[in-house]
């Protein structure tokens, strides 16, 4: 299952409780929003995944990858924001340290980071992460 698919899933349970309530608040059939979690968001309309998205209050934005933001995101990016650029490094240093370490462990899920998802196979890129940043708050204005 895509990582996309994946933190819906996981945000659908711990924001509703289960589908069949997400689905009456949505207004989305059942029937569809259990096909999409099954079958992944691929192939299923963007208004669709945008209202998902939307209710789940994941933010996106797109480039070569796709890149979900949610409320502990914005927790984490205004109080990097606050810092100078020592501690930007420092955090910035952990953040590769521990990407490291997990990286290609097969446990390690988009979830296990309370719903911040950066989604590819690229290594770990400070410059690209701060970039894809500053467009999602672009888009936002």
């Amino acid at each position: 299952m895509d990582s996309i698919t994946n933190l819906i899933k996981t945000e659908i349970k711990r924001q509703y409780g289960s589908v069949q309530k997400f689905s009456e608040a949505s207004l989305i059939p059942y029937s569809t929003l259990s096909n999409i979690l099954s079958k992944g968001v691929g192939g299923t309309a963007y208004d669709t995944v945008n209202k998902i998205c939307k209710m789940l209050n994941i933010k996106q934005a797109y480039d070569s990858d796709l890149v979900l933001f949610n409320e502990e995101f914005y927790d984490i990016y205004t109080k990097l924001t606050e810092l100078d650029e020592i501690g930007v490094h420092t955090v910035c240093s952990i953040l590769n340290v521990e990407y490291m370490r997990c990286k290609g462990n097969s446990d390690a899920s988009v979830k296990g980071l309370k719903g911040i998802g950066y989604v590819t196979d690229a290594p770990f890129d400070e410059n690209r992460i701060q970039a894809l940043v500053k467009k999602v708050k672009h888009h936002e204005e």
